[in-house]
């Protein structure tokens, strides 16, 4: 086990076993805090009391109905408000059992006799994650109570666009969001509506580039009965449908020069006049803009108007590309990951080392939105793996991926590089395993070994990649006299 912040990490296992549990100890050594419980009920109450970082559950000790259903604990704590990943483990891994556990937020079934470096690395990527929840819960906490979906991130760049959300969202005043398409303007906008005092009333999203430029300032102001032909009733427009909540005019920098004159009379005089009407009516409204092209080279131009730009923009908030703040991809492709996989049914739980490196290649020209887009179509074209690998991405990743991997340099140097950075990746994928990673390769384990000489690996990077140290055969039965552990 590498040293790694998992250290100690506090383990909850559910399993009336107690042999198996001090066995268990053993294994894992000074890595893990274990604790037992040996009822589903009470390991609930535990998890509640004091949160553990993964929960372990054997699923075969317990009936599928009432309180000690290990479905229930899932649910349970997966609607806690930092939720906690659940390893199940049975002698029927693989069963139809599986898929209900995971649709019930399991994130992992491993099979009994429980394999103890798959079992470590299973704990080891159970902590990350672990870790990657209390970030974002860090996140959350800095928008209140708010969930934003598709605009998560534990950057620095976004922790403050997060700030810049919460404090503008106690005023009224009127805020532009800047940022390319895709990266998440109209959620914050969504944002900052529900952090503040208005969020009871309507928010009101609206684009120009939606309508026919004819039919803009009816969609805004409204109309009279009467007005033009074929308005043969009265009509609200947008800001009215808006009066005491938000109105967002997303890409503002495509609004003709007409209505931006009127759009700024309305933000001055708080008033607008329906077509075929020159009533002025009151309206209490938040205006919130954003744009993905440059507002003050356009005012420079004549295309945009100075005096709007400055009503506008008295706070901006920026939101950056995602090339920008590429630490956020893993947490961001996580999210995305659970959220499909739920939503079409799917097994597919986590990636694997190359999936993620693949992604952070990436130049991401659609922003969060690509991501998005990337990760339901891993998710839907997936063979019912659990592990998401770089074959379930399209195939301008696997490309870009490979010349990516490709070094610069002379031959010897490149071929040299090359086979560093195949044998790295297998070795992560199988948590160090030499023997797996050599089956990943096609090749022997003793030739594996010999490459790890070769490219001076032995004694520090393999060590470096994950490998779990071998420890000698568990004698723990079940009650069949099966043993309920083994070595790879």
């Amino acid at each position: 086990m590498s040293q790694t912040s998992h250290k100690l990490g506090n383990i909850l296992l559910v399993d009336p076993d107690e042999a198996f549990g001090q066995v268990l100890k053993q294994v894992l050594g000074s890595d893990y805090l274990l604790r037992q419980e040996s009822s589903v009920d009470q390991a609930i109450r535990d998890s509640l009391l004091q949160p553990p970082v993964a929960i372990l559950v054997n699923v075969d000790a317990y009936p599928h109905a009432g309180k000690n259903d290990p479905l229930t604990l899932i649910q349970s704590v997966s609607e806690q408000p930092i939720s906690v990943p659940v390893i199940a483990y049975s002698w029927d891994g693989h069963g139809q059992g599986s898929r209900e556990l995971f649709a019930a937020g399991a994130f992992d079934i491993l099979e009994q006799p429980l394999d103890i470096q798959k079992l470590k690395f299973t704990l080891e990527r159970a902590c990350r994650r672990a870790e990657l929840v209390r970030e974002l819960a860090e996140a959350h906490r800095l928008l209140g109570t708010t969930r934003v979906e598709g605009v998560l991130g534990i950057s620095k760049v976004m922790e403050r666009v997060f700030e810049l959300a919460r404090k503008v969202a106690k005023v009224s005043t009127t805020v532009l969001i800047t940022g390319e398409n895709g990266t998440g303007k109209g959620i914050i906008a969504q944002a900052i509506h529900r952090l503040s005092q208005r969020s009871a009333k309507p928010f009101v999203a609206f684009s120009p580039c939606s309508f026919p430029e004819s039919l803009l300032e009816d969609e805004l102001f409204g109309h009279e009965r009467g007005a033009f032909t074929g308005a043969a009733q009265i009509r609200r427009g947008r800001f009215e449908e808006a009066n005491g909540g938000t109105i967002f005019i997303d890409e503002i920098g495509d609004l003709a020069l007409p209505l931006q004159a009127k759009l700024l009379r309305v933000l001055q005089e708080r008033t607008v006049e329906r077509l075929g009407s020159n009533v002025p009516r009151p309206v209490d409204i938040r205006v919130i803009c954003a744009t993905n092209r440059n507002l003050e080279k356009m005012v420079r131009e004549g295309a945009f108007r100075e005096d709007l730009y400055f009503r506008i923009s008295v706070v901006k908030i920026p939101i950056p590309a995602l090339r920008e703040r590429k630490e956020d991809i893993p947490v961001l492709a996580e999210h995305f990951l659970r959220m499909f996989a739920t939503v079409h049914n799917k097994a597919a739980r986590a990636f694997t080392p190359g999936f993620v490196s693949a992604l952070s290649r990436h130049s991401w020209p659609g922003n969060v939105r690509e991501l998005q887009n990337v990760i339901e179509r891993s998710v839907v074209l997936a063979n019912g793996n659990c592990y998401l690998g770089v074959d379930d991405l399209p195939e301008e990743f696997r490309g870009l991926t490979a010349a990516r991997d490709v070094p610069v340099g002379s031959f010897h140097e490149a071929i040299h590089s090359f086979k560093r950075e195949l044998v790295r990746s297998a070795l992560r994928m199988h948590a160090g395993n030499r023997s797996r990673a050599a089956d990943e390769l096609g090749i022997s384990r003793c030739y594996l070994h010999r490459l790890l000489n070769q490219l001076k690996m032995a004694d520090n990077e393999a060590a470096e990649e994950q490998q779990v140290e071998e420890v000698p055969a568990i004698e723990v039965e079940s009650r069949t006299g099966s043993p309920r552990m083994q070595v790879a």
